[in-house]
């Protein structure tokens, strides 16, 4: 007995301790390694949301390295979400378009005709967010723009390897429009939308259907700070924004690659300055993804042009799957590009993503596609996400939202 008592003495003293450092050492990293500029509002809060999210992180890692579970896990249990309640201006259900797992958000408005339908795709780099993640901003979208809204659970990776995710999204994208009517929902007004990583998928998904003839137009896609391409992470929004919370440089090409099961056996710096891309490629990639195709006011924070890594065989193999358009639609071909909907781009000024909104704009624009820009000039990557929490959102989320429902009040 007293031996127990002694072994769960030690153990706390080590939990507390380990924590202890953990948080000191998260703080230490927040204040030395984290930028928030005066362009941002609510900078305290942004440090202290920071935080957390960096705390989980680390506390992912930790037991990854000591064998307990993995940071996916930990990561997973953070951002679950919670059960779903009742909403008085919502019927929900969920359900299964074929095998795929679908939460559908009905509108208790009494509908004068046929709806607006919505298929949302939520963010988490392909291995985080659950239909309950996303919980909030689907009830948002459904309410706000009285829409029937499909939020659709797809499966993660690593358990499922890309690009099941993609191929789970439009499953779920061809038996709604082919059943749309069932739902209470235009099958000519349907919109694809997505965050982050799930506006990539949107904008796949969009590609994926825009040949295909036994299925209605998809009316528009909605991109909400996309990651669109894995070529150049050298870009003017990558170099200013690399440390700016919530999404830093290392972290999102850290977790994209991850998203392939590739852990860390990947060069990163090999990755940043594109070591990754054959010399032949590279020229061909130029006329889509250059910082000269950046306007020059979105340099003034600062740029520098970097010169790309020699081609790494090794690396090029490893990271091949990356530059397909299911992963980086910015680099499909016009063909595929000109077919594609009315789009509605939302940009963050301080988002290492910027640059491939702005990128994806000048080839829709160039291919003859009705744009719809958003640029919020105090934003960071994650801001519509936070929709929804009360005093955790920030004066940026509301502008987004509202930008966001225009678009879609505006579509018929």
């Amino acid at each position: 007995m007293a031996f127990a008592q002694i072994l769960w003495t030690v153990v706390s003293w080590l939990y507390i301790v380990s924590t202890s450092l953990l948080l000191a050492w998260m703080a230490y990293y927040d204040f030395r390694r984290t930028h928030t500029p005066p362009g941002l509002k609510q900078r305290a809060k942004l440090r202290i949301f920071n935080m957390i999210i960096n705390f989980i992180f680390g506390m992912g890692l930790l037991l990854e390295k000591l064998g307990i579970c993995s940071q996916t896990t930990v990561l997973r249990m953070f951002f679950g979400g919670f059960p779903s309640m009742a909403d008085p201006d919502l019927y929900i259900k969920d359900v299964y378009f074929e095998h795929v797992p679908v939460r559908v958000y009905w509108p208790k408005k009494i509908p004068a005709g046929n709806k607006r339908g919505i298929l949302y795709i939520h963010g988490g780099v392909g291995q985080l967010g659950t239909i309950r993640t996303y919980e909030r901003v689907c009830r948002h979208l459904a309410k706000e723009s009285d829409s029937v809204v499909v939020n659709i659970g797809y499966r993660l990776s690593p358990e499922y390897p890309p690009p099941v995710q993609m191929k789970d999204c439009v499953t779920a994208a061809v038996h709604f429009m082919k059943n749309a009517r069932y739902y209470i929902v235009n099958p000519n007004c349907i919109v694809v939308a997505g965050d982050s990583s799930g506006a990539t998928t949107a904008a796949a998904v969009c590609q994926e259907l825009a040949c295909r003839a036994d299925l209605p137009r998809v009316r528009a896609q909605v991109l909400i700070y996309p990651f669109l391409q894995a070529v150049d992470f050298s870009l003017p929004s990558y170099q200013q924004n690399h440390s700016i919370p919530i999404l830093f440089k290392k972290r999102a090409i850290s977790l994209g690659f991850r998203y392939f099961s590739l852990g860390f056996r990947y060069d990163l710096e090999g990755l940043i300055k594109s070591a990754h891309i054959p010399d032949d490629m590279k020229v061909k990639y130029k006329k889509w993804i250059s910082a000269e195709h950046i306007p020059d006011e979105f340099k003034v924070r600062g740029y520098v042009p970097e010169t790309p890594a020699p081609f790494s065989e090794e690396l090029g193999q490893l990271c091949a799957p990356a530059l397909e358009t299911w992963f980086s639609p910015l680099l499909a071909e016009d063909e595929i590009i000109r077919r594609l909907p009315e789009a509605f781009l939302l940009t963050c000024e301080y988002d290492v993503l910027r640059d491939d909104g702005l990128l994806y704009k000048k080839r829709l624009e160039d291919n003859g596609v009705p744009v719809t820009w958003c640029h919020i000039q105090d934003g960071f990557h994650g801001i519509a996400y936070l929709i929804g929490l009360g005093p955790l959102k920030f004066p940026s989320t509301l502008v987004a939202m509202k930008k966001i429902i225009s678009f879609l009040q505006g579509l018929s």
